[in-house]
């Protein structure tokens, strides 16, 4: 029996984002084109300044494109309001910024039930808890983001986009601001979760040791896309 084609998780078909700048408008990306399967690790790289980071938002719904239509989980995001789009990123979307976003008067534990308690989520702290000790973190439960190492810092923030067990996973640079030894420790992390969980990981990094750990490597340049750049590509993406 032939088995199930797999289904697209991201679909950009033609998108464009044009931003303001001090000298008129900056074309940020040019045309995109891109799927991703459900269940696919892919990484993204590319030069500084070439769309990474825009390419994410627009995916996440923090950016609107100037046009064409995206498509995630099988939902058009072009055509939801600002209310919608928080609420379909909450059920279906986790993010990892390269520098943590967490709130610093809350607790790692708070941290990380916040998605949950917005969603009404039954059991949150509990879950919040389960996340944490998952990551490694289940003796910094009552720590404060001041109180953490960066690596323990991201390893909370990768607790909280994961503990809604999201269909897809967005991370900017999740190893950015490590050491070796943690980030090695943070990129296990991620990719132990997705085994765990079946999730989608789209995954900006200019590191080749997390480039060569997904399934699919893309390059950005200039705000266009490409596919399957070499080694030498990728070193030159995070010179």
């Amino acid at each position: 029996m032939t088995p199930a084609p797999r289904q697209n998780m991201i679909r950009m078909e033609d998108v464009h984002l044009t931003l303001a700048g001090a000298a008129g408008p900056v074309n940020i990306l040019r045309g995109i084109d891109l799927a991703v399967d459900s269940g696919e690790t892919v990484g993204l790289v590319g030069p500084s300044g070439s769309g990474k980071t825009s390419l994410l938002m627009t995916v996440s719904g923090l950016e609107r494109p100037t046009s064409g239509r995206i498509t995630v989980a099988g939902t058009d995001l072009t055509g939801l309001g600002e209310d919608a789009l928080a609420l379909f990123r909450r059920e279906t979307i986790g993010i990892v910024f390269q520098n943590f976003h967490l709130i610093p008067t809350m607790t790692a534990l708070e941290n990380v039930a916040v998605p949950l308690e917005l969603a009404g989520t039954a059991g949150a702290m509990a879950r919040a808890r389960d996340a944490l000790k998952s990551v490694g973190l289940g003796h910094r439960l009552a720590h404060r983001p001041g109180e953490l190492s960066g690596g323990e810092e991201q390893r909370v923030a990768i607790a909280r986009a994961f503990v809604a067990k999201p269909k897809l996973l967005l991370a900017d640079e999740p190893t950015g601001n490590l050491d070796r030894a943690t980030g090695d420790q943070v990129m296990d992390q991620l990719f132990e979760l997705h085994a765990a969980h079946g999730t989608t990981l789209l995954l900006v990094t200019h590191e080749p040791a997390l480039t060569e750990r997904c399934g699919r490597l893309l390059s950005l340049d200039d705000g266009r896309l490409g596919e399957n750049p070499g080694p030498r590509d990728i070193r030159a993406a995070g010179s």
